[in-house]
Order: C-alpha cells, then sequence, then structure tokens
C-alpha cells in the first residue's frame, strides 16, 4: 500500500513514516522541506499519484484561534480536493483527545479539521489520542529559565510510536469516522512530569504549577483532556519511556 503522511518530518509524523516502513508500507513524505506545502498548494497532485490513504499528522505551533483555523481550513480542503483528484480511497487526521472540552484557538483549529474531514468527499477516519510523552519536554523548551511555569492540566500521555502504530492499523482497514480515542496506561499531573523530566536531566529548575485563565484552564485541570469513554490504552509508562531517553 502507498500511504502518504502529511507532516512526515514532524514528532508523530516520523514515527507514522516509520512505521508503515516497518509493516511493508511505501510511505510518502509530505512536507514543506520535501517539496511539498498542503497550504499554497503545490506539489500536491503529483505526491498523491497512485497513493490509497492519507494520513494527516500535521501540525501548526500556535495558540492564535485565526491562524490555527485559517491553516487547518485550508490544509484540509487542499488535502481533500487533491485526493478526489488522485482517487485516494482513505483520508485519516491524528487529532486530540478532549478538543470539543477546552476551547483554546489551537483547538479551535483541530476542531474544524475533524469537521471538514468527516463531511468531505473521502471516506474518514479520525484518531483522538492523548498528549505525547514528549510533551512536558517540549513545554519546557518554551520557557527557558531557572523557574518553568507549568499549566495545572490532567493528562494520560501515551508513546508517540503507540500513536503511529495506531494510524498505520487505521490506514490498512476501512473507514471508521471516529476512531475510539487513544490514551496512554496511567493518569499524571503535567507539572509533576515535568519535574521528572528536569530530575532526567540533572536540572536544579523549578516548576511552578500555574492554572492557566478561564475556562479552559478550569477545563484542563480539572481532567478535560482524559478519555471519557473506552478505548486502547498504550503500554508504555512515562516513566519507562522516560528510562530509555537521553535527555540534555
Amino acid at each position: 500500500m502507498r500511504v502518504a503522511v502529511v507532516g512526515g518530518t514532524g514528532v508523530a509524523g516520523r514515527r507514522v513514516v516509520a512505521a508503515l516502513k516497518d509493516a511493508g508500507h511505501e510511505a510518502v513524505v509530505l512536507a514543506r522541506s520535501a517539496g511539498v506545502d498542503v497550504v499554497k498548494p503545490s506539489g500536491l497532485d503529483e505526491a498523491l499519484a497512485g497513493v490509497d490513504a492519507v494520513i494527516d499528522a500535521g501540525n501548526l505551533a500556535t495558540q492564535s484561534r485565526r491562524k490555527a483555523v485559517t491553516f487547518f481550513t485550508a490544509a484540509t480542503e487542499n488535502l481533500l480536493a487533491a485526493e478526489k483528484r488522485a482517487g485516494v480511497g482513505h483520508h485519516i487526521v491524528l487529532s486530540i483527545v478532549g478538543i470539543d472540552r477546552v476551547d483554546t484557538g489551537y483547538y479551535a483549529g483541530k476542531r474544524r479539521q475533524e469537521e471538514l474531514a468527516l463531511a468531505g468527499p473521502i471516506p474518514c477516519s479520525v484518531l483522538r489520542a492523548t498528549q505525547f510523552h514528549d510533551f512536558p519536554g517540549q513545554m519546557l523548551e518554551r520557557m527557558p529559565g531557572p523557574v518553568a511555569l507549568m499549566p495545572k492540566m490532567r493528562t494520560q500521555p501515551v508513546a508517540v510510536t503507540e500513536v503511529a502504530a495506531a494510524l498505520v492499523a487505521l490506514a490498512e482497514q476501512a473507514p471508521v469516522g471516529m476512531a475510539p480515542e487513544l490514551a496512554g496506561p496511567q493518569q499524571e499531573s503535567l507539572p509533576d512530569l515535568a519535574r521528572r523530566v528536569l530530575k532526567k536531566q540533572g536540572s536544579r529548575r523549578r516548576v511552578l504549577p500555574v492554572r492557566l485563565p478561564g475556562a479552559a484552564g478550569r477545563a484542563m485541570a480539572e481532567g478535560a483532556l482524559l478519555p471519557t469513554a473506552a478505548g486502547p490504552r498504550g503500554r508504555e509508562t512515562f516513566d519507562e519511556w522516560l528510562t530509555a531517553q537521553v535527555l540534555v
């Protein structure tokens, strides 16, 4: 099977590419660095030639509602139109657990992405997953200094490799619409996870938990980003993942 991966050079996308190859499939990377821009769009028709399925793991680092909605709208509309021209049979979206319960700008963009994909001309599957094990470290990198202000947030982190495997499994079967939510094996506190990352690094930085303002911050602190129904659960715990990492 020939599968195109949007954002195939990113944190999730490159694991999806690896998982596809391990499963004996051909992976086509859709990324600006590979000459394909899904927002312009440019290079899409050529890249999708002979493609059976598309896995959209694309991302945009922003909390601006306008930027997020504009990006995910353009990217999804362009992808679906190009997929229809190419005869692609399955569009798969990587999304996030709880985005309909926490109203941030970025999540508004993800909700729009889901809506367009599910209502679009290509049979679709949407996989919502919880935050990756990498997430606390990414948050720490964004706030240098002796004290890291970490949002109060309940999460159930999952290994990105397990998410990638689930996306490939979806691509191998008939479209399902909204798939069961995928989460990690244990509920955790984001500030606690950040402290464990810093300890692994040998850092003396302090973590100061803060509740983000407004309804979104309250919802995050109260567990709105946790799964609410039964579904697949990852096997690798955060501590198991962290033990295997080489952090600097």
